[in-house]
């Protein structure tokens, strides 16, 4: 190979890492990634003290997508009528009020039955036991499954054609890809652009926390 051909190699090469370089600029604006969430625990300052004891505080373990919010070291035993599920993870900070987050297939586990909403809409939602190192919470209500949903800031909204409180469809693509329908959009200065699934719709579908989808539209 010449020095002719050796340039215009490099050139090709330079060329073609620019147009995939703008490809995957252009699919990244177009689309949101994804964060997958397990079931896990939201606790008021009156049921974390009552299950790890007084003034408790949470350990940080690491951060999620969300600003401010962490995953904790700590973890709970989930009880229902007919079984529990250990080792549950909280989520910090504290919250005004108790929410238990777990899939649909734990319902049958737990032996408890309850809807899907959106993070913090708890009313008439089942109650559940929570058994931590120092005590246990009898709580009235908040086990909950998550309904799907998109965190986003204004000017996301502004540039997906959307706004707060929107019901969309998701385009996923992939073998085991489809159409997610009813899921939210919620908006606030403080998201980090983000679509929630859970384990069990990110197996169904082949999504993980790498993956991208777009909002579908008619």
């Amino acid at each position: 190979m010449d020095q002719c051909d050796v340039l215009i190699k490099l050139l090709m090469e330079a060329v073609k890492q620019e147009t995939d370089q703008k490809k995957s600029a252009e699919e990244a604006a177009d689309t949101i990634p994804v964060g997958v969430s397990n079931r896990h625990v939201h606790l008021s300052q009156t049921d974390l003290d009552r299950l790890f004891g007084a003034g408790y505080q949470l350990n940080k373990m690491k951060d999620l997508s969300q600003p401010g919010q962490y995953a904790c070291k700590e973890t709970v035993t989930v009880c229902g009528p007919k079984g529990a599920i250990e080792k549950v993870r909280i989520l910090g900070p504290v919250r005004k009020q108790t929410q238990v987050e777990i899939l649909a297939g734990d319902c049958f586990k737990l032996g408890a039955k309850t809807q899907t909403c959106l993070s913090g809409e708890l009313a008439g939602t089942a109650g559940i036991t929570l058994v931590g190192p120092k005590g246990s919470v009898q709580a009235a209500e908040g086990l909950m499954i998550a309904q799907r949903h998109i965190h986003m800031t204004p000017a996301d909204a502004e540039r997906f054609g959307v706004h707060d409180g929107e019901n969309v469809c998701l385009e996923v693509e992939g073998l085991r890809g489809g159409i997610l329908a009813n899921t939210i959009v919620r908006v606030t200065a403080q998201s980090g652009l983000e679509c929630h699934v859970d384990t069990e719709e990110a197996n169904a579908f082949g999504l993980d926390g790498t993956s991208r989808v777009k909002i579908w539209k008619h």
